[in-house]
């Protein structure tokens, strides 16, 4: 019976995570994202090449090595409440969802105070973006967007694939997000490298994303934003460059009531997006309201992917029973 479960979400175990990762957030030392970091930037040190299979193989190699991990780390565990145990151990270790809203605090906190310099310094913990020059309407706008891109990244897209593919599922789309986010530039060096992490990242997060702006809509009813939420996304979330941080974006300033897009700046690169919502220009308030939204969402996510893992497992169960 344990082998038939292997590669299966566990649904206590995600819950469990879940709540392990809103107790306690993402430890200060030795996070095992922050290990596979320094993995994948000793294995680039000795592959780079500016070259497309090199890319290929570097990916390959690394988000394999964490499925396998995956593999053996349930395989290792036997029985429900072991299974439950581990899957929980890697949900915590994988989501980020309470740094987030951490971060996003912050970075409210700071504006709210009237610290523009030191909101400045932070952005780079949410983005890429450059933020010298930025005022505080401006920082406000990157918060919110980051955020809203970040709750699929950080807390829906691992729970949606640990629900689907267990324990394997979580490292290996962490260890898909982490690289896409060491090596998936446009820039010279990794135009060609990191065109596979880039491209897989894309892949991964197709259906998590789109999950995201739903769920967005489904929260925002409460504040009657449930139909604004909606038409945003289905008018202006594939108008965003990213295949996917456009739903995340579009439904979250429908639900917020404001209008994200406009002029970003990535090292020293302008570049114009599209509006999204056609509310006012983000505010410093708005920034508390997404980190609630956000919250709001990754629980409904939580519950989702619990009971998507446990109708997947009772489908698994009695296809057995039927063989």
């Amino acid at each position: 019976m344990t082998s038939k479960w292997v590669g299966r979400g566990s649904p206590e175990g995600l819950l469990l995570g879940v709540a392990l990762d809103a107790l306690l957030g993402d430890p200060r030392r030795g996070h095992p994202v922050a290990a596979f970091g320094r993995a994948a930037s000793a294995l680039e040190r000795r592959v780079y090449a500016d070259s497309r299979a090199r890319g290929v193989v570097f990916s390959a190699v690394l988000v394999c090595g964490a499925a396998g991990l995956g593999v053996v780390a349930e395989k290792a565990a036997r029985g429900r409440a072991a299974r439950a145990a581990v899957t929980a151990v890697a949900t915590w270790a994988v989501l980020g969802g309470t740094s987030l809203g951490r971060e996003g605090r912050r970075m409210a906190h700071l504006l709210e105070n009237g610290d523009l310099d030191a909101a400045r310094r932070r952005l780079p913990h949410l983005c890429a973006r450059d933020p010298d020059g930025m005022d505080e309407k401006a920082l406000a706008r990157a918060t919110v967007e980051s955020v809203a891109e970040n709750t699929s990244d950080a807390a829906v897209a691992p729970l949606l694939w640990g629900a689907v593919a267990g324990v394997p599922g979580l490292l290996a789309y962490r260890a898909i997000n982490t690289l896409d986010a060491m090596v998936g530039y446009r820039d010279p060096r990794y135009l060609r490298f990191g065109w596979a992490s880039a491209r897989l990242d894309d892949a991964a997060n197709w259906a998590p994303a789109r999950l995201t702006g739903l769920l967005a809509v489904a929260c925002a009813a409460p504040g009657g934003r449930a139909g604004r939420a909606w038409r945003a996304l289905r008018r202006d979330g594939a108008a965003h460059p990213s295949p996917n941080a456009g739903r995340c974006e579009a439904a979250f300033a429908g639900a917020l009531g404001v209008r994200l897009g406009g002029v970003n700046v990535y090292g020293g690169r302008v570049e114009e997006r599209p509006e999204l919502g056609d509310g006012r220009v983000p505010e410093t308030g708005d920034i508390r309201r997404a980190v609630r939204l956000s919250t709001a969402v990754t629980l409904a996510a939580a519950a989702v992917a619990a009971v998507g893992a446990a109708a997947l497992g009772a489908a698994v169960a009695a296809s057995g029973r039927r063989g």
